[in-house]
C-alpha cells in the first residue's frame, strides 16, 4: 500500500466524481444509494493505494475479472426485462436503469439478487489482493460490510415496491454468492 502525496489528486477526483454520481442518493440516507456510496469510496481507495502490485496476482486478477461477469449480465437483465418507467418509479435518489417495475427472477437474477453487487465484492477484494496487507483488509471488509447494508437497504425498498412476489423471489435465491450466500 503506498499512501504517497501523488495518490491525493487522483483519489480527490475519484471521488469528486462519485459525489457527483451519487448526489441524489446521499440525500437519502437510509437509500441503498447512500450506503452504495460508500462501497465505492471504499473500492476507490483500495483501487488508489493498492496501483502498484505486490507479488503474484492469480487471486486479484481472477477476482478483478470475475467481478465482470455478474455487472454485465445483472446491467442487461435490467435494462431488457426490468420494463424500466420513470414516471411510476418517482424516487429521485434512484438510476433511471433502477426505475423497473416488473420483478426480474430469470438468468443471473434467478441465482442471486445482487448481482451488481456481486460484482462490487469481487471488486472489492479483488483490489485487496493486488498488495494485502493489514490497513486495505480493514478497507475490504468496511467496502463488504457498506456492500451487505446497500443489499439489505435494497431488498427493503424492493419489498416495498413489489410486495409478497419480492419475498417469495428471496426465498428461492441467495443474496450475492450462488448457492451459498
Amino acid at each position: 500500500m503506498s499512501l504517497p502525496i501523488a495518490n491525493l489528486p487522483l483519489m480527490l477526483t475519484g471521488t469528486a466524481g462519485l459525489l457527483w454520481l451519487s448526489r441524489k442518493p446521499l440525500r437519502n440516507p437510509g437509500s441503498h444509494g447512500f450506503y452504495r456510496f460508500f462501497a465505492w469510496e471504499t473500492i476507490l481507495a483500495l483501487t488508489v493505494l493498492n496501483r502498484e502490485p505486490v507479488g503474484d496476482q492469480l487471486i486479484s486478477e481472477t477476482l478483478l475479472q470475475l467481478s465482470l461477469l455478474p455487472l454485465l449480465f445483472g446491467f442487461i437483465a435490467l435494462r431488457r426485462q426490468g420494463k424500466r418507467d420513470t414516471a411510476r418509479r418517482e424516487d429521485s435518489s434512484l438510476y433511471g436503469w433502477e426505475k423497473t417495475t416488473a420483478l426480474i427472477t430469470g438468468g443471473i437474477f434467478g441465482l442471486i439478487r445482487h448481482p451488481m453487487y456481486s460484482a462490487l465484492l469481487a471488486l472489492d477484494w479483488g483490489m485487496f489482493f493486488r498488495a494485502a496487507n493489514w490497513p486495505a483488509f480493514a478497507l475490504a471488509l468496511f467496502g463488504s460490510a457498506c456492500v451487505l447494508l446497500t443489499a439489505l437497504a435494497d431488498e427493503k425498498e424492493c419489498i416495498a415496491y413489489f410486495g409478497q412476489a419480492y419475498v417469495d423471489y428471496m426465498r428461492g435465491t441467495r443474496r450475492f454468492i450462488p448457492w451459498l450466500f
